[in-house]
């Protein structure tokens, strides 16, 4: 039997959520379950409210009153949880990312690793697709999102490269992205390379970066004093996002002091260091070596 997704740093997220048994809960990554389940085990009359835009995620809903399932973005956060009558939360957990059953979905596009049609959308009513992105895109815009959200520095050779492949054939699988940057891809690195370009081409069709920025916001907002906020991310773009956010209340980092030179700052860290998988976890699911902790408190 194939698994939906294991979710990486399972403990250390529950135990960071701080979960009181009668509190209201948010995950808005819920996937295959595996943290809403641990949040059940703990609550008696609380209530959770779980997130997910990817409709194959329904398959784990667990039959509990307490659990409230939601077929969205989590960037409509707030919108649906005022819907359904809630005005604060005691904690939220994202585990952000791919789960396993998108990966291994051969055609959801979101491997290397398999020829298939590069899809890549977590929603799939969503109309962009990544082979619309390669197929649309200007040379510019493209170099824009390889640079960008996959951090390579060789982002316009890239750009050209797929431009002057597409004015013959489209490229619209896996292996037409490949052929078309043949001789760009560092052999020592290839593995590395193609999960960067496949990041950012995932990134730019599921808009993540500004419905993860627009989520935080709208947590802030729902969070009450003392409530937790507790993310793991798994790639360098968004952890700094979630890591200026905790610490500063902005996405840029920038602090700001009061009248009398103290920081305005909306929450309390309460791990400066951010906390990783042990040796033991990694080994036994390779994909939670990325992953990073962070956990925070409103104030």
């Amino acid at each position: 039997m194939t698994v939906y997704h294991l979710p990486a740093l399972l403990g250390e997220s529950i135990a960071g959520l701080n979960l009181r048994p009668d509190g209201i809960y948010v995950d808005v990554t819920f996937g295959g379950g595996g943290h809403a389940k641990a949040i059940l085990d703990k609550l008696t009359t609380g209530k959770l409210i779980a997130f997910d835009q990817d409709i194959d995620s329904a398959v784990n809903i667990h039959r509990d009153d307490r659990l409230t399932f939601l077929n969205q973005n989590f960037r409509y956060l707030k919108n649906n949880l005022r819907y359904l009558g809630y005005t604060s939360i005691d904690g939220l957990i994202a585990d952000l990312g791919v789960s396993f059953h998108q990966f291994d979905e051969q055609e959801r596009g979101f491997s290397f690793r398999s020829d298939a049609v590069l899809d890549m959308r977590m929603n799939r009513q969503a109309p962009l697709k990544a082979a619309d992105i390669l197929r649309t895109y200007s040379e510019e815009e493209l170099a824009s999102v390889f640079y960008r959200y996959g951090e390579l520095t060789n982002s316009r050779k890239l750009a050209a490269a797929i431009v002057r492949a597409r004015s013959t054939d489209p490229v619209m699988t896996v292996s037409d992205l490949t052929t078309a940057l043949k001789g760009l891809v560092p052999a020592r690195e290839m593995n590395k390379f193609y999960a960067r370009l496949f990041q950012s081409l995932r990134i730019e069709v599921n808009s993540e970066m500004d419905a993860l920025t627009e989520m935080l916001e709208q947590a802030l907002q729902m969070l009450k004093p003392g409530g937790r906020l507790v993310v793991i991310t798994y790639h360098s773009l968004e952890d700094r996002l979630v890591k200026n956010f905790m610490h500063t209340g902005n996405f840029d980092g920038k602090t700001e002091k009061d009248f009398y030179g103290n920081l305005i700052v909306p929450f309390r860290v309460l791990n400066r260091k951010v906390i990783v998988p042990t040796d033991e976890e990694t080994e036994a699911n390779s994909r939670a070596r990325s992953a990073r902790l962070r956990i925070a408190e409103k104030i």
